[in-house]
């Protein structure tokens, strides 16, 4: 007899054995990627520019790194990149570089760098940026070309930002020792910052120390700071405290404050004794092409001794060289200054001045004034540092001030004297030409 053949294996079991091979072909598949996945995820150059790739694309921007990358998966995420240049499409200048950036982005964060569907997650834990350079110019050209629909997406950092050693480079300017220290910032809620850092314009530095607020993070959003900074030069220092408000503004005049409100109480130190006084200025402060200017200008002063106080209005612009123009009146004739002559010393009436400067940011340069009172005209040109020297040694000095210009007034009287039709001329025999 031949061999009994085998039974035939029901077909419920072959579906079962096919759907374990089927299964176990899966798993394998599956962990064969999360391998090839883990692998990609660990090396910090493809992840590094794989992120500065997407957000280069968000921003319009060709951003690189070419120093060491980091990449940390235990925790949070955390990302650091070095040598890292943005610039714009085509640009020769970088709108920004930096020593080091650290990120620490959360899973959702990643996995829309990852995707392709869908925009970017701009929720970021923390960010920390070490040396940072920032050029205005370039950074004018990236706004300009952006498309005018284009809005700023502004990112959530749950632990805040921490800049150092930044420096922002200007038209004949800059901003070194920059420091930044944000707590938090979401897109829609108030913001409270520290910035500190040096303003540089010749041999003309402002190292200041500032705290900042904002009623959120938007280009109309309210702004408040206050803080300490001094104005120095080689030959007088004037630190002040100083508090600013306005209102965020970009528009074809340029970036600025709308409603711009500035006041201080300062110092002058520059002579034997220190000049007290407090100061405001109000008006639309604009920056646009390397220019700053608020125009039309207020302003007030208020002071002590040789101090005066006055109201104005006028305009201020500084590119190059810093133009001031005050049109104003003085509240009361300072009592640290020679005594008027009668009749003029004792008349009531107001005394209108118009001052005229252009010139180095330290007032050094020429400065044109005019003051009127009744029928009297003073007309004279003077440097601020020499009249200040004047004023501080007019005890034992010489009585007559380094002005160039004259006087004209219809009736004067000197001790006991009564002059009429007078005019003076003064020349300032001390001054360079």
């Amino acid at each position: 007899m031949g061999a009994t053949p085998a039974p035939a294996e029901p077909p419920q079991r072959i579906r079962r054995r096919w759907r374990l091979i089927i299964a176990k072909g899966a798993g394998l598949a599956l962990l064969l990627m999360l391998l090839l996945s883990l692998s990609w995820m660990t090396r910090p150059r493809q992840v590094a520019d794989l992120i500065l790739d997407r957000l280069g694309a968000a921003l319009d921007l060709q951003i690189s790194s070419s120093g060491a990358a980091e990449y940390h998966l235990r925790g949070t995420p955390r990302l650091v990149v070095r040598d890292v240049v943005a610039r714009q499409s085509g640009a020769e200048t970088p709108l920004l570089t930096a020593e080091r950036i650290y990120l620490s982005l959360p899973w959702s964060t990643l996995r829309s760098v990852g995707s392709d569907a869908g925009g970017l997650d701009l929720t970021v834990r923390r960010v920390e940026v070490d040396a940072p350079r920032l050029d205005l110019a370039a950074l004018q050209r990236w706004r300009e070309g952006r498309p005018p629909a284009a809005e700023v997406q502004i990112p959530t950092l749950t632990d805040g930002l921490r800049i150092v050693r930044g420096t922002v480079i200007g038209d004949g300017w800059s901003v070194d020792r920059l420091g930044i220290d944000l707590p938090a910032l979401h897109p829609e809620q108030a913001l409270a910052a520290r910035v500190g850092g040096r303003f540089v314009n010749g041999d003309t530095t402002v190292p200041f120390d500032l705290q900042l607020a904002l009623t959120r993070p938007a280009l109309d959003a309210g702004l408040g700071a206050s803080g300490i900074a001094t104005v120095a030069t080689p030959d007088w220092r004037m630190p002040m405290r100083l508090h600013l408000s306005g209102r965020l503004h970009d528009g074809d005049d340029g970036v600025g404050l709308d409603g711009f409100k500035f006041g201080a109480e300062a110092r002058y130190l520059g002579g034997d004794q220190p000049l007290p006084f407090v100061y405001g200025l109000a008006g639309p402060l604009r920056y646009d092409d390397g220019r700053f200017t608020i125009a039309p200008l207020g302003a007030v002063l208020r002071g002590d001794g040789v101090v005066p106080d006055f109201v104005a209005h006028g305009a201020f612009a500084w590119q190059d060289a810093l133009s001031l123009r005050l049109d104003g009146a003085l509240v009361a004739w300072p009592n640290g200054w020679p005594t008027l002559p009668p009749p003029l010393g004792q008349s009531d009436s107001t005394m209108t001045f118009k001052l005229d400067y252009r010139g180095p940011a330290n007032l050094s340069g020429n400065t044109g004034l005019q003051l009127r009172r009744d029928e009297t005209r003073f007309d004279v040109d003077f440097r601020l540092p020499r009249v200040l020297d004047w004023l501080d040694q007019l005890a034992t000095g010489t009585p007559l001030p380094p002005l160039d210009g004259r006087l004209s007034t219809p009736r004067l009287e000197i001790y006991g004297a009564v002059l009429e039709g007078v005019e003076i001329e003064f020349e300032d025999a001390g001054a360079t030409p």
